[in-house]
């Protein structure tokens, strides 16, 4: 092989290369792009949902509290001390749903993992390519 054809060789297989990694690049945040897009999906039908329920529960919490209110003060105790009570307890309760509902929707639950796993192994396939030249 003459050494002109070499450096055309050697230039095509650098430019085949150069567009696969730029191909695989593109499409890599392609990826990225639509796994996050799904993630904020599920993420702001989450959203809509808690609000939903957030709405809902607010008015059969009103109606409950009154109606518990209404029973403590019936079974003897004042009704100041009813309405603190059952306060408290409905506090504590919309504490632990808050909790959970910030726990379920953490920047890290949108994170585009698929993504990120398929960079690695392609990274570790360029990198073993590279070192079997």
């Amino acid at each position: 092989m003459s050494e002109h054809t070499h450096k055309t060789s050697t230039r095509s297989v650098f430019g085949d290369v150069l567009t696969h990694a730029t191909n695989l690049i593109r499409g890599e945040f392609d990826l990225a792009r639509t796994e996050i897009n799904d993630n904020l999906k599920h993420a702001v039908a989450a959203i809509g949902m808690i609000i939903g329920g957030v709405v809902i529960a607010l008015t059969a919490l009103n109606i409950l509290a009154a109606a518990l209110v209404t029973a403590l003060t019936e079974a003897g105790i004042p009704a100041g001390w009813s309405a603190l009570i059952v306060g408290v307890v409905l506090a504590l309760i919309a504490y632990i749903l808050a909790r959970k509902g910030m726990g379920d929707l953490k920047l890290s639950s949108l994170a585009p993992t698929r993504t990120s796993r398929n960079v690695r192994r392609d990274a570790a396939a360029v990198k073993e390519s590279y070192n079997e030249s």
